[in-house]
């Protein structure tokens, strides 16, 4: 029983009949379309070329990949070039990309959304997440948006709006946080919920890896494709490693709790990366303790260390009768990767259920925005606080021409 007096079962039947609306109206979208779905894809790189291949896997009939963009015409051309020569013909055979259908440049999102994709798959480095996905919906395409949703509290609530808007026109939205789509987190935290380990205690979330690719600047290169080709290193591009990978731990924990933290206290630090170009201005290390609306506490640990970790990727929920790791009570199933694909196709033609999952990601996205904006503050941060920041990372204005200076390095206290 809920605050409320609703049971979960109640709860559940009210977010069934108030989606029926919804789930109308994507239908009946969905048969104004032809029997292919047309498919773009917007961010080239090696993410976005897979997420093309799992749209594209043999499970899901009658889709077809017609348009491309990126911002830079060597990636959009090593995309074509290994999906056209897929060995799979499931891939091969469903990509039909034109000359016409290419798009690059700062611009390139806007001109795909002019063409008649029925999807577009967004695989761009975070700091364009906001505006290409609010771009993707005011066109009435359905959405799959890589994670994270955004590296500011300004592009959280972006994504949010345009989630909600998303719902009030039909149109599906399926996020990269894929463990939702893995049977074993789904078949494990749906035991969670029903009690199998008791009330939750404590919860612990770790995404402690190496170190992560990076590029040295070539000549010729204006600060701008430096940023952009590097991302993984600067704050505004990717919102640090706490951000642009622990995300998927910490909608995890979200997912266990049904909610959002209330309040996190954070700290960390820049223990290995020179202050050189190549490695930015984040922090290489995060732990932060968050605390949820019911008093339960979390512990998130992230890091980006080369050596010296054992390459800890995993979450850990503590009941009054058990502990999980949220896969153990689950069985193996399709590749979740592709199986988030199925269920996009799925949901947009009606043959499943409605997947909204712009909100979730969003909130995913601001549990560990405030987690770095505590860490770098020294300061405990509440969820209303980060939620309402008017924290904008992202330059105002994106040109070849202009620079883009690297740090200062976060100092706590500074801010």
């Amino acid at each position: 029983m809920n605050g409320r007096g609703m049971t979960r079962r109640d709860f559940g039947k009210v977010g069934l009949a108030a989606s029926f609306a919804a789930w109308t109206a994507r239908r009946a979208a969905a048969e104004t379309n032809s029997d292919t779905l047309r498919i773009g894809l917007i961010g080239c790189g090696g993410r976005g070329t897979g997420a093309a291949r799992d749209i594209l896997n043999e499970r899901n009939e009658n889709v077809q990949l017609i348009a491309l963009a990126d911002v830079f015409e060597d990636r959009l051309n090593g995309c074509r070039n290994s999906l056209e020569n897929d060995g799979d013909e499931a891939i091969s055979g469903r990509t039909n990309v034109d000359d016409e259908h290419c798009f690059v440049g700062l611009n390139a999102y806007q001109q795909l959304l002019e063409t008649d994709v029925d999807v577009v798959l967004n695989a761009t480095p975070p700091f364009a997440t906001p505006r290409h996905v609010e771009a993707i919906v005011d066109a009435g395409k359905h959405v799959f948006a890589e994670k994270p949703a955004a590296v500011d509290p300004v592009g959280v609530r972006r994504v949010i709006a345009a989630a909600e808007k998303a719902e009030e026109q039909g149109l599906s939205f399926v996020a990269g946080t894929q463990r939702r789509h893995q049977q074993e987190y789904v078949q494990t935290i749906e035991q969670i919920h029903d009690g199998a380990i008791g009330e939750v205690l404590a919860m612990q979330a770790y995404w402690c890896g190496g170190y992560p690719w990076s590029r040295e600047r070539e000549e010729g290169w204006s600060d701008l494709e430096y940023r952009i080709r590097n991302w993984n290193f600067y704050s505004w591009t990717s919102g640090a490693n706490i951000v642009e990978q622990h995300v998927h731990n910490l909608d995890v924990m979200n997912w266990v709790k049904n909610g959002h933290p209330q309040s996190v206290f954070a700290s960390g630090g820049r223990a290995w990366m020179p202050e050189e170009e190549i490695y930015g201005d984040i922090w290489d290390n995060f732990s932060c303790d968050f605390e949820y609306p019911d008093g339960t506490h979390m512990y998130s640990f992230s890091r980006w260390w080369p050596g010296g970790t054992d390459g800890s990727v995993h979450e850990r929920v503590t009941g009054s009768e058990g502990v999980s790791s949220c896969t153990d009570m689950g069985e193996s199933g399709i590749n979740p990767f592709v199986q988030e694909h199925i269920n996009l196709v799925n949901s947009i033609r009606g043959d499943g259920p409605y997947c909204n999952e712009g909100r979730e990601l969003a909130h995913a996205t601001l549990t560990a925005i405030m987690g770095r904006m505590s860490a770098y503050t020294g300061r405990r941060i509440l969820w209303n606080e980060a939620l309402e920041s008017d924290l904008s990372i992202v330059p105002d204005e994106l040109d070849f021409d202009l620079e883009y200076p690297v740090g200062p390095i976060p100092v706590p206290g500074d801010a």
